[in-house]
């Protein structure tokens, strides 16, 4: 147990806070979005900025502590308990050159922060289904985003990262320098170090038509089996996905959609909305929607394509990618989550892959997912009514789906991780082999053994 004597240098040494479990302010620096992972560690550093980190990590490692990071704490699996948290939601650098189209993000900035700064100058980011989370973390899990199949990974737009290795140094890699490293972050997670700043690359958006479709949970077998026929024929600037989603009471979306359960198709196309309207016309003629919220948009509006939740909660988020959703695949998914399947489970969705996500990657990376047709996503909650019966609903459908899988799993939405086996099935064997291989150079000590670490058996 760390005491207040150990820390009195390292308290003077660094800008931000330095709290033990009891001080006051503790419990709110060690929280995250995910209620469910609630952290317990002898120390928290608040980092203000790189410098904090560095100081943090040499600390740690003179004293053999383990080291875990967190920033908004949505990719939050499991509970840290003991050793150091360092938080990074106070490094809110975010610096944007227009002209060359690059930003410099902080470890701490959510996506939120970069859209509303960059929007005005007709540019976009590759964030996810929710600007609350933060750029750095998702990012580097890979990131699915809202426009993937128009643009690829959120990974294949970095163009620099820097990173606290282990041992205290503070590294500038990308491309060209040190690329080994810089590729293993894109998709490895927090494996290697702590990556205080990223430079992204911002992409031009002309046209942006995009929302979503509710339709009554009873036509889900229409929709669905729809939805598997006209999604793999769509051409690559439209991104789309489809959930069995309920809809608990919430007085900020529509009361057509209070309390019950509806399929939720999700839609963007980049380019001539008027195209894209008529793409989405046969989805648009099926069963008796609800609402149908899409239109023109700008890029701003980006969350109401999805409408995923602003409030921390208790859940577990798990998936994993699959080679087809077939018919057979449908009456599976049907039977063990759809309406009268009593399933605890708030989201069942399916994401199509394809497109630009298909792309190679400029360097060799470790973001997985790329010869895939779908993605299935999972969330469960993980609130008291319904706790023990989630992790079983969760793992039938994954079980139910297994003929379709791929077999990969994809890091940022695995869930809470089990053993050495089933974390590797984040990443190929060949790349995990190289995560291990890079874990024993550059934290040999295991300085960062929290959340999705590789090489257990080491």
């Amino acid at each position: 147990m760390i005491s207040r004597t150990d820390v009195e240098d390292l308290v003077l040494q660094v800008c931000g806070p330095v709290l033990l479990p009891g001080d006051e302010g503790f419990a709110e620096e060690v929280s995250g979005f995910n209620l469910a992972a609630v952290h317990r560690p002898d120390v928290v550093v608040g980092a203000d900025d790189a410098g904090d980190v560095i100081t943090a990590v040499e600390w740690a490692a003179a004293h053999h502590e383990p080291v875990g990071v967190q920033a908004t704490g949505h990719g939050a699996d499991q509970p840290m308990d003991g050793g150091m948290l360092i938080t990074t939601r106070r490094m809110q650098e975010l610096e944007i050159d227009v002209p060359r189209r690059r930003a410099r993000i902080g470890a701490g900035v959510r996506w939120r922060k970069v859209v509303d700064a960059i929007a005005p100058h007709g540019l976009a980011v590759l964030n996810g289904s929710s600007t609350h989370a933060g750029a750095v973390g998702y990012t580097l899990g890979g990131g699915l985003p809202v426009l993937g199949r128009v643009f690829g990974f959120a990974a294949d737009w970095v163009r620099g990262l820097d990173v606290v290795t282990p041992d205290g140094r503070l590294r500038s890699v990308d491309a060209v320098h040190e690329p080994e490293l810089f590729g293993l972050l894109l998709g490895g997670k927090g494996n290697l170090g702590i990556v205080t700043s990223m430079t992204l690359e911002l992409v031009p958006l002309q046209g942006l038509y995009g929302g979503g479709i509710f339709y009554p949970g009873e036509d889900a077998q229409e929709v669905l089996g729809a939805f598997s026929r006209w999604a793999p024929e769509l051409p690559a600037c439209a991104t789309t996905s489809v959930s069995l989603r309920w809809m608990p009471h919430d007085p900020a979306v529509d009361e057509r959609l209070n309390h019950q359960l509806l399929v939720h198709l999700r839609f963007c196309w980049v380019g001539d909305p008027g195209e894209g309207a008529r793409v989405l016309e046969p989805m648009r003629e099926l069963s008796h929607p609800l609402l149908d919220t899409v239109g023109p948009m700008d890029y701003r509006d980006i969350d109401r394509v999805h409408l995923d939740a602003t409030q921390p909660g208790l859940y577990v988020l798990t998936g994993e990618f699959l080679q087809d959703f077939d018919a057979a695949a449908i009456a599976v998914l049907l039977q063990l989550a759809g309406p009268g399947s009593g399933s605890p489970l708030p989201e069942v969705g399916i994401r199509l892959m394809g497109g630009a996500f298909s792309r190679p990657s400029a360097v060799a990376d470790a973001v997985s997912g790329r010869d895939s047709a779908f993605f299935l996503e999972l969330i469960g909650w993980l609130a008291p009514h319904v706790a023990e019966r989630t992790p079983p609903a969760l793992a039938a459908v994954l079980q139910g789906l297994a003929p379709w899988s791929t077999g990969r799993a994809f890091v940022n939405m695995h869930g809470v991780p089990g053993d050495e086996e089933e974390r590797s099935r984040a990443w190929s064997r060949e790349v995990y082999e190289r995560l291990v291989r890079a874990k024993a150079v550059y934290d040999p000590e295991n300085l960062l053994r929290f959340q999705h670490v590789v090489g257990q058996r080491r």
